[in-house]
């Protein structure tokens, strides 16, 4: 265990991640808890780097409810109930499909809330633009929040840390709506 600004952490990931991301990290996990809220992820690009990173804080697990890791179109649709349509019309890496992804986390499980990223965090197909990120939070009976990033090509671990850190504002944004 470490200890940073009074919050234990387990050691998997404070050595990679920026102060300040843990920071808002544990800010998103603090707000969840006070509000009684519980957490969806719905991951591609990321992994599930980022459930990874909302149940890596000591005390605050149970604001976590589930993550689903879908990196394929089949995964996607299959896991979250993504129209085909969509991906086919839309794309893997699309708005629409993000918020396809949010919505099928919370259909698929008890959260209050969900936040699904999709993108591309290493080299892109021909006509895809590397780093190119398409995230979207929602509050059960709430419109979806959304937010694309363009990254660039700055390799994977880059594109997925910076996805981290707009998933969590993304997140906080939700969770402090009204």
């Amino acid at each position: 265990m470490v200890l940073i600004r009074g919050v234990l952490l387990t050691e998997t990931l404070s050595s990679v991640l920026p102060a300040d991301l843990e920071h808002d990290i544990q800010g998103v996990l603090r707000a969840l808890y006070e509000k009684k809220l519980t957490v969806a992820t719905a991951e591609s690009c990321t992994g599930g780097l980022l459930s990874s990173i909302l149940t890596d804080v000591d005390g605050f697990g149970h604001v976590f409810e589930r993550g689903f890791v879908v990196y394929t179109e089949l995964a996607k649709h299959e896991m979250l109930g993504v129209p085909m349509a969509t991906l086919r019309t839309e794309g893997a890496v699309s708005e629409a499909t993000a918020i396809a992804m949010a919505e099928g986390a919370l259909a698929h499980s008890m959260a209050d809330l969900a936040i699904a990223v999709t993108g591309f965090a290493g080299p892109a197909g021909p006509g895809d633009m590397p780093g190119l990120v398409h995230l979207a939070a929602l509050r059960r009976g709430r419109e979806a929040f959304r937010r694309r990033a363009e990254f660039g090509p700055a390799g994977r671990g880059t594109v997925r840390i910076a996805t981290i850190r707009s998933a969590i504002d993304l997140l906080a944004a939700v969770i402090n709506s009204h």
